[in-house]
């Protein structure tokens, strides 16, 4: 299989392409990555060398690039490319409608006027924030009506339904995925998780919003990239399903066990004021994707949080690059040095 995997430079997506090239030894991957500040060319740096990976700096609201791209020949796509911070959304929602929405159209057309020559499944990868705001009771399932609360949400939510579109008028092969709250390596420090770690590193005040009472579905980056390629191959064309984690956790207490972990004091934790619109609970019922397909989440929160923290312990140098700006000029130097 030939995938084109947009917007891997990321967090999750970088993950899925090691995941992905490991599992599968005869698999090739074409990388298609803007690199905006949460795009790091070093998080898959290991892997330029091999004729199996190949990287191209490229926007996919470009339309005749994408179409360059997957007219050279693609089995399938994988749809990260997305601006993903609610807080950057609420101070420049444009930059989120442009890439989440009209990117996403982009390669919806794409695909459409290559379709009637070759078959290529697009599998959209998406996120639970699309359903709103949960009460104290139950869990989000396909059948959620969507009810975005932020600019991210609901620009995720309109590229969600376009795909929907191009499937039931033009019977592309669409397939989408909802996840709740990832974590992991090689995730971004201004998210909730790494930068809890880091500041925790150096001593730094930890900082959670409101009451810190908010609740998020848990799940460990590898068992979501399991998750993706489970969609990706064996899902049911038109159909979205959720991936969720099965570990419900209060900000407040993942501020706790992160600082646990590390051996640091919960004095570190200072409450801020809480953002606009800030949802108040998510979880996730992934039941439709384990009687289908046979897939549920196998790391345990306690363990993903060990690993984690590991992580970020020993790739210090990674993150502070990140928070200096200095991973920004990488780019630069590694294609200058060839």
């Amino acid at each position: 299989m030939r995938v084109l995997v947009t917007g891997g430079c990321g967090f999750i997506g970088s993950n899925f392409i090691r995941y992905f090239l490991m599992t599968y030894p005869e698999a090739a991957i074409i990388n298609v990555d803007r690199l905006t500040y949460a795009g790091n060319v070093e998080n898959l740096s290991d892997l330029s060398p091999s004729s199996r990976y190949h990287f191209v700096k490229g926007d996919i609201s470009d339309s005749l690039r994408m179409e360059e791209l997957i007219q050279e020949g693609v089995d399938a796509i994988v749809n990260f490319a997305a601006e993903s911070h609610v807080d950057r959304s609420i101070e420049d929602p444009g930059a989120f409608m442009k890439t989440n929405v009209f990117g996403t159209f982009v390669l919806l057309e794409a695909v459409r006027k290559i379709y009637s020559k070759r078959s290529i499944r697009f599998l959209h990868v998406s996120t639970d924030e699309v359903y709103g705001s949960l009460g104290e009771t139950g869990a989000f399932t396909e059948e959620t009506p969507l009810a975005p609360n932020s600019p991210y949400s609901a620009s995720k939510t309109a590229a969600d339904v376009l795909a929907r579109a191009y499937y039931r008028t033009y019977g592309l092969p669409i397939l989408v995925t909802r996840c709740s709250n990832n974590y992991g390596p090689y995730q971004f420090p201004e998210k909730l998780i790494p930068l809890m770690i880091s500041n925790a590193v150096e001593d730094r005040e930890v900082p959670i919003y409101g009451d810190g009472m908010n609740v998020r579905d848990w799940i460990y980056v590898d068992d979501h990239c399991r998750g993706l390629d489970t969609v990706l191959r064996y899902g049911k064309e038109g159909e979205f399903y959720n991936i969720g984690g099965r570990s419900e956790r209060t900000n407040l207490s993942v501020a706790k066990t992160v600082l646990d972990c590390l051996g640091k004091p919960h004095s570190l934790i200072r409450f801020v004021a809480d953002r606009p619109g800030h949802d108040r609970r998510y979880a996730i019922d992934f039941s439709k994707i384990k009687k289908e397909l046979g897939w549920e989440p196998l790391v345990s929160f306690e363990e993903g949080i060990k690993r984690t923290v590991e992580w970020y312990e020993t790739h210090r140098d990674w993150w502070k690059r990140i928070k200096t700006g200095e991973y920004l000029t990488y780019y630069e130097r590694m294609y200058r040095n060839r």
